[in-house]
């Protein structure tokens, strides 16, 4: 006779065998710099208003309005003959006010504008009207340049501080390939590049450098405690064990921005397509690529050690 509830199995954890594919990850990410590269030297990239110089037009209308609206206004039949090369919509605070940029404007092509808007929603107020020539352009593009060097340093500067040398250099070289990549489908598909779109690069960069970092921290803590473990084996051991935080992370960061890319209409599009390209390429470096390149820089530095007779450390 049994008495009371026997104890159920613990059913093993299935592991999932990262390190084997290390080798495999490094080539597909040479090969998707590569591809970014080539883009980057054979169709260059399509400079927006805020790089390559435009004109920037504030109005406010009797009525809210949406950019949508504005958008199909000015698209008319009624605009006549001018090319509102690279137009971009931006609502305000204030519902009855909107940014226009589009390609420099003469006066002419000023006045036909205005009247197309004011046909289309009534009284119109030029709140201001400013030409942005190519040597602003030319300045914010430094600018643009110097805010990713000195995010990387930054990033390489905590992370060297926080953890050693091998894991600062290993999440530096997977954030710029993220970095890379997400600009080189931004050159791929002739995405127009302005500001918002050098925050989405930013934004990609801070959401794949945390990732790293929470697999980077699991690594150490297993070290302290390792004993005679195969070192493939205690990163594998450690990408798993934080492997449901990655996945639950980047899923809800997915929703959010598959929500954005379905309903934020087409002033956010490809703003949020960077993101999605950037928060998928980064979940897959993380897991792969940065592991992959500290590994293989921690296995040579303990082979160097053991062929010098030194007891492995840390």
């Amino acid at each position: 006779m049994v008495l009371g509830r026997q104890p159920e199995a613990i059913m093993p954890r299935r592991t999932f065998h990262f390190v084997r594919y290390g080798r495999l990850a490094v080539g597909l990410s040479g090969l998707l710099l590569a591809v970014s590269l080539a883009s980057f030297v054979i169709n260059g990239f399509n400079l927006g208003i805020d790089f390559a110089g435009g004109t920037l037009l504030e109005r406010r209308f009797a009525q809210p309005v949406t950019a949508q609206q504005v958008r199909e206004a000015l698209a008319s039949e009624m605009t006549g003959d001018v090319d509102l090369g690279g137009l971009v919509i931006q609502p305000l605070d204030d519902p009855m006010e909107v940014l226009i940029r589009t390609r420099p404007l003469d006066r002419e092509e000023l006045q036909a504008v205005d009247q197309r808007l004011a046909a289309a929603f009534g009284d119109v107020e030029a709140v201001r009207t400013e030409l942005v020539g190519p040597v602003v352009g030319a300045e914010l593009v430094r600018r643009a340049l110097w805010a990713v060097v000195l995010a990387a340093v930054g990033v390489l500067g905590y992370v060297w501080f926080r953890f050693e040398l091998k894991f600062a250099v290993s999440a530096i070289a997977a954030v710029m390939h993220d970095a890379v990549v997400a600009v080189g489908v931004v050159s791929l598909l002739g995405i127009e590049v302005n500001s918002p779109l050098i925050a989405a690069v930013l934004t990609v960069v801070g959401y794949s450098i945390n990732n790293t970092i929470v697999i980077f921290d699991r690594v150490r803590e297993n070290l302290r405690t390792r004993k005679n473990e195969d070192l493939a084996a205690l990163v594998n051991r450690s990408l798993n064990e934080t492997l449901a935080r990655t996945i639950n992370t980047s899923l809800t960061t997915l929703l959010v921005i598959m929500t954005l890319l379905v309903f934020g209409g087409v002033t956010l599009r490809d703003f949020v397509l960077v993101l999605l390209v950037g928060v998928v390429v980064g979940t897959y470096s993380s897991i792969f690529l940065a592991s992959s390149l500290w590994l293989r820089w921690k296995e040579r530095e303990e082979r160097l050690r053991a062929s010098a007779g030194i007891v492995p450390g840390r």
